[in-house]
C-alpha cells in the first residue's frame, strides 16, 4: 500500500519534516516515491507547506495520508478539496 507520510529531516533536537509518498514497508527515512511538502513544528505557527496538486494525484490514486498527514492536509484544505472532487464525481 501507498502511504503519504512524514520523514524526518533537520539536526538533533530540531526536527523538520518532509511529506512523502512511499511504499508502506520501506523504513521512515527510507526509499520514497515523491516528495509533497514541508511541515515545520518548531516555528510558531508551525510551518507547512504542501503542493496541492501533487497531493491530489496521490490522493485519487489511492494513497493513504497517516494520521499526522491527515491533520495537516485538513489543515490546508486539501481534503476538503479532495472530498469535493469524489463528491463532484457521484
Amino acid at each position: 500500500m501507498v502511504k503519504i507520510r512524514l520523514r524526518r529531516t533537520g539536526a538533533k533536537s530540531k526536527p523538520s519534516y518532509r511529506l512523502v509518498v512511499a511504499d508502506s514497508r520501506s523504513p521512515r527515512d527510507g526509499a520514497f516515491l515523491a516528495i509533497i511538502g514541508h511541515y515545520n513544528p518548531l516555528t510558531d505557527p508551525e510551518t507547512v507547506v504542501i503542493d496541492e496538486e501533487k497531493a491530489l494525484s496521490w490522493l485519487k490514486k489511492g494513497a493513504q495520508p497517516t494520521a499526522i498527514v491527515a491533520r495537516l492536509l485538513l489543515k490546508t484544505s486539501v481534503m476538503e478539496k479532495f472530498r469535493n472532487a469524489d463528491k463532484e464525481k457521484t
